[in-house]
């Protein structure tokens, strides 16, 4: 969907394929090891590259920000691919009906592009939309499914954004599944992202997560996200009181995807960025960074790279972490993960303070979580180690306004 500021860019963490045809797994461990993750940078979408030379979509910005995804070890973290969203194209197709990327800005085209992401060892993402127009009023692919699936192709993209704008509420299921029967025909598999349930929230009857599960890699479920605590708190809230739906449905392959990482965007603290990271790692959500990388202050690249909270998303059972307490402004979140015992795992912890302004103190034992046996205990942000912690022992903490204590509280081999 259009917003005033407009992602441009995206960069993503491995992410597993559907199993439906639509993209190869390249693990680089066990093949059901990867939940989906992704980056990506806020700029303006801006069309007039006189006025905006170095901040509106143009092809010099992505191989710049390419070469610094290498340099400033976004990469070796995991994020590996670069993505367009709206307004790379011309405003009209080709007289073949072909797609074409806006000449002035790609003078090089985008299966250049493409290359030239490949060579750095980064993937190539793309942006359409099933109805008329694009949400910012490009071309659309309705009338064309096929002949844009063997476009993005034949440019060897790697991975399809695909939004909704334009289209009537009646079509969108019909929509989405036929652009991932036209991607499943062509020479070129790539990682399917839709907004299907996104343009159904007014009618939440014709939403069946189970089937945009089957069609989709990974889906927006709510609306887009802003850079500021009020609406990231809208975004942990609608998750939260449908967690039970959607985490059902999550696994390699299929994830709920609750829009981008706003860290490093401005008007947020420190702390509510920590928050953000945590929750959205506690969801196995994929992880897309929506910051000018050239700018990025080092207390949010600390955040963005931080390999414990990546490890926690990345774990290999993929679940969706849910919300298990709620008191006020507190809010505790837990996530099984890997080590495990049988039927038993450890756990992720995330201990939400939900008041920007007011700290809270807080007392709970793991037991209260659902662990009844010795854990080694770690909080991630601040790298403190617990050691072995019994699960009926009273944990005392002080969470600062906004932020998120984030534990991983793991079994202990042997016991």
């Amino acid at each position: 969907m259009l917003r005033p500021v407009l992602t441009i860019f995206m960069l993503f963490l491995r992410i597993d394929a559907l199993e439906n045809g639509l993209a190869s797994k390249k693990p680089l461990q066990d093949p059901l090891r990867w939940a989906g993750c992704r980056g990506g940078f806020f700029l303006l979408r801006s069309r007039d590259r006189q006025k905006h030379p170095h901040d509106c979509i143009n092809e010099r910005l992505y191989v710049t920000q390419a070469d610094q995804i290498v340099s400033d070890g976004f990469r070796e973290a995991g994020y590996t691919s670069i993505h367009i969203d709206d307004c790379w194209m011309e405003m009209q197709r080709t007289a073949l009906d072909r797609l074409a990327a806006n000449r002035s800005r790609f003078p090089s085209g985008i299966k250049n592009l493409a290359k030239m992401m490949h060579q750095r060892g980064l993937q190539l993402g793309i942006y359409e939309d099933y109805g008329t127009l694009t949400c910012a009023g490009y071309p659309g692919s309705k009338g064309y499914l096929e002949l844009d699936a063997e476009t993005f192709s034949d440019w060897d993209v790697d991975y399809l954004k695909f939004d909704g704008c334009y289209c009537n509420m009646s079509e969108v299921a019909a929509g989405f599944k036929s652009m991932r029967y036209a991607l499943k025909k062509v020479q070129k598999k790539m990682i399917y992202s839709c907004e299907w349930p996104l343009y159904l929230k007014q009618a939440p009857e014709m939403i069946h997560y189970d089937e945009i599960a089957e069609n989709c890699n990974l889906w927006r479920n709510f609306d887009d996200i802003y850079s500021n605590w009020a609406s990231i708190l809208s975004i942990i809230d609608f998750q939260a009181e449908n967690q039970e739906e959607i985490a059902k449905v999550q696994k390699p392959g299929a994830w709920n995807d609750p829009d981008m990482l706003v860290i490093g965007n401005g008007n947020l603290t420190v702390e509510q960025c920590r928050s953000q990271m945590s929750i959205w790692c506690i969801w196995s959500a994929p992880l897309i960074m929506s910051t000018d990388l050239r700018i990025l202050k080092a207390e949010y690249r600390e955040i963005l790279l931080n390999k414990q909270a990546i490890a926690v998303n990345q774990d290999p059972m993929g679940k969706f972490g849910k919300r298990v307490y709620k008191e006020g402004d507190l809010n505790i979140f837990s996530k099984p993960i890997q080590p495990s015992k049988g039927e038993k795992t450890s756990l992720a912890i995330g201990v939400l303070n939900r008041n920007p302004d007011s700290p809270i103190d807080h007392t709970f034992t793991l037991s209260s979580l659902g662990l009844h046996e010795p854990v080694e205990l770690i909080e991630i942000w601040s790298n403190t180690q617990f050691g072995k912690v019994n699960p009926d022992a009273s944990i005392k903490v002080t969470i600062h306004p906004g932020d998120t204590l984030f534990f991983t509280a793991n079994l202990l081999s042997g016991q």
